[in-house]
């Protein structure tokens, strides 16, 4: 009975998802033994898949079900006995023809939260989407490769990132996949040296199918850890394995790495990822507001969208910070509440404005390209707004100098606080640039 109400599932979820999705996620499922009249139990290859259709499909397989059958109010997921023994086997063999341990040869640290279903689309990041699943779907075998993300803090690098390593490990073919921001490939290389264990090191990521590095800009002037990722890179790209990177800035803006890696980051496609507009910046806050269970009218959602615009972070911590105050006050979630929430949340009440917003208006206002203003150009006119939009950044805003630096095309703190000094200087004897300073600011802050 079952398996006949299973397959009329199938050819409905067919018709109504797309061929990826339905391959991926619904054809390797099976109707377990364990069925009863009132519940369907389909059987999955492994726990990833279990959980990620219990997430995102659940409901749908259940409508569908009860669509075509009266008995049936409840539809489960499991991994069924034998096919947890074939993963056990599957794992015990990648352990004895890699150097690493089969945890983390087959299961990383991934965030299960972060994947293709759950990352909001807009102008800004479908292209970026698009590829992602591409590399996804076929690791090692597209023109992009590697594939680099660059953008802003908190525009979904990372969540596309590790979406494209739970999509393969999801497909079961035993792809070792590798994710490491670049801090924790630098920290594990130096405990390496100390131990002498650097054979071990090296065999870990050369052995990989698929390597995931999140943030290049912090092995810059880390001259041996580059020396070391550049033979990583070289291996896995001469034997065909993916690499997927990400970064704030575009590789040409990349200070303090080696030519020669800038130059292979540049091989492939590099995409950059620009912040949500409005549109998406709702739909990013009612994805989040469903999540969490939270009934916020429409007209408040639309108020967060329009006064953060800066990244998707901080428009889910605004959220989360409403459903802290609608609990401890008791109250409903209005516009006032919302005013309070973010004119708390702001220590100096302009912390909203992001360092590309500041770049921009500059830019603008002095008729200057803004990949001049990052980018490693001395010219004159080009290094003053370089020098005022750190000034202005600095002044207005709470991000530390490192962060101002690195989205200043990866520039040391000192060069933020010599900009700063200078501008401070040059302000108390040039009334246009006084002038001028105060009117950009006025821009951003209205």
């Amino acid at each position: 009975m079952h398996e006949i109400l299973w397959k009329s599932i199938r050819d409905d979820l067919e018709k109504n998802i797309d061929r990826s999705r339905f391959e991926t996620w619904v054809a390797p499922l099976s109707v377990s033994s364990n069925s009863d009249a009132t519940k369907l139990i389909l059987c999955a290859p492994n726990q990833f898949i279990c959980d990620f259709l219990s997430t995102n499909y659940k409901d749908s397989f259940l409508s569908i079900s009860k669509k075509l059958s009266l008995s049936v109010n409840e539809v489960d997921f499991k991994v069924e006995n034998n096919l947890v023994a074939q993963i056990h086997e599957q794992e015990i063999q990648v352990a004895t023809n890699t150097s690493s341990s089969p945890q983390k040869n087959l299961y990383p640290l991934l965030n299960k939260r972060f994947s293709f279903d759950s990352f909001i689309v807009g102008s800004g990041n479908e292209f970026a989407k698009s590829a992602a699943l591409a590399v996804a779907e076929a690791p090692g075998k597209t023109k992009f490769n590697p594939l680099l993300f660059y953008g802003g803090v908190g525009l979904g690098k990372t969540h596309l990132l590790q979406a494209i390593g739970n999509f393969i490990l999801s497909l079961g073919k035993n792809y070792k996949v590798s994710y490491v921001t670049s801090e924790e490939f630098y920290l594990e290389f130096i405990d390496a040296i100390k131990t002498n264990t650097t054979k071990k090191f090296t065999e870990k990521y050369r052995t990989s199918d698929i390597l995931l590095v999140d943030d290049l800009q912090f092995f810059a002037g880390k001259e041996s850890t580059q020396e070391e990722f550049f033979y990583v890179f070289n291996t896995l790209y001469q034997n065909g394995k993916q690499l997927v990177l990400t970064s704030d800035l575009p590789p040409s803006a990349l200070q303090g790495l080696q030519d020669r890696l800038v130059s292979r980051f540049q091989w492939g496609l590099c995409i950059d990822i620009q912040p949500p507009n409005l549109e998406t910046r709702v739909a990013i806050l009612k994805k989040k507001a469903e999540e969490d269970s939270l009934n916020i009218p429409e007209t408040v959602l639309y108020y967060i969208a329009e006064h953060v615009s800066s990244n998707i972070r901080e428009l889910e911590g605004v959220v989360i910070r409403l459903l802290a105050y609608a609990s401890i006050t008791k109250t409903d979630i209005t516009i006032d509440l919302v005013t309070s929430v973010l004119k708390k949340s702001y220590d100096k009440g302009n912390s909203r404005i992001s360092i590309e917003e500041v770049i921009e208006k500059v830019a603008n206002y002095y008729k200057v390209p803004i990949n001049n203003i990052r980018e490693k150009n001395r010219r004159k006119e080009v290094a003053i707004c370089r020098q005022i939009a750190m000034y202005i950044t600095k002044s207005i805003t709470n991000h530390s100098l490192k962060t101002i630096g690195l989205n200043f095309g990866g520039r040391d703190h000192s060069t933020v606080i010599h900009a700063v000094q200078t501008t401070e200087k040059l302000k108390k004897t040039d009334e246009t640039l006084l002038r001028d300073i105060n009117y950009i600011i006025s821009m951003l802050k209205n």
